[in-house]
């Protein structure tokens, strides 16, 4: 397959505390690639990183095979790359549906964003229900559904999501990541997956890279990581 991302030596600091060193990562156009790791290992500050949400970065992130590090966060968003964050990001005050309108704000074909509404309520039928309900009002799991719909919204090439599961019921998850592996499949959308919960990663993922302090220490196919007992009794904790 083919490199859609890939960083080189990537380095990441908050003011003088650095955060990555030197990751190299690649994540294959129409895969699913998760990114593992404890808590403070430095996973959301790599998503931040990606779409220049950074205060200093250095190294090389390209795209679909062009450097994308010297550009402003709105160029990457125009280039297809979309960002689910962790906390979900909700404009709780707006509605369901301005809020999946504020996704399209880059797009100016509005016959297909009027399709694009149909299409991520097929995927999350609540939503759909509750479009003129306040984001606000919405349970955790709905937000996390919003959160990833406002994303589709763009028409991405690849989503950045951030830790999905948190704070969310078993049931919930495993809905929500059915239908994540579905988008996958029917839409071609590339995914780079933050997140605590490894089993459920690894069986959506298909290559995986563990993180520590900052550094890459491990990177595979995700099935062979699941299988290695030594890591996960390591790294992933089950």
């Amino acid at each position: 397959m083919t490199a859609l991302l890939e960083t080189r030596q990537l380095d990441a600091a908050y003011g003088p505390s650095r955060v990555l060193h030197a990751v190299d990562l690649v994540v294959e156009e129409g895969g699913i690639t998760a990114l593992l790791g404890a808590n403070g290992a430095g996973k959301t500050t790599l998503l931040r990183s990606l779409c220049n949400m950074m205060c200093r970065r250095s190294g090389e992130i390209r795209f679909d095979g062009k450097p994308i590090d010297r550009l402003q966060t709105e160029e990457i968003v125009r280039l297809g790359i979309a960002h689910v964050p962790d906390g979900r990001g909700t404009f709780v005050d707006l509605t369901v549906e301005e809020n999946l309108r504020l996704g399209a704000y880059t797009r100016r074909d509005r016959r297909a964003v009027a399709e694009d509404f149909e299409r991520v309520y097929g995927y999350f039928p609540r939503l759909k229900e509750r479009r003129r309900q306040q984001a606000g009002t919405l349970s955790g799991g709905e937000q996390q559904m919003l959160a990833i719909s406002r994303a589709l919204m763009l028409r991405p090439r690849l989503l950045l999501l951030d830790e999905p599961s948190f704070g969310l019921a078993p049931i919930i998850v495993k809905d929500i990541f059915r239908i994540l592996g579905a988008i996958n499949r029917e839409e071609r959308v590339s995914m780079l997956l933050v997140e605590q919960n490894a089993k459920i990663a690894l069986s959506l993922a298909d290559h995986a890279y563990l993180l520590e302090t900052g550094r890459i220490v491990m990177g595979g196919a995700a099935s062979v990581i699941a299988d290695d007992d030594a890591v996960r009794r390591a790294y992933l904790g089950y």
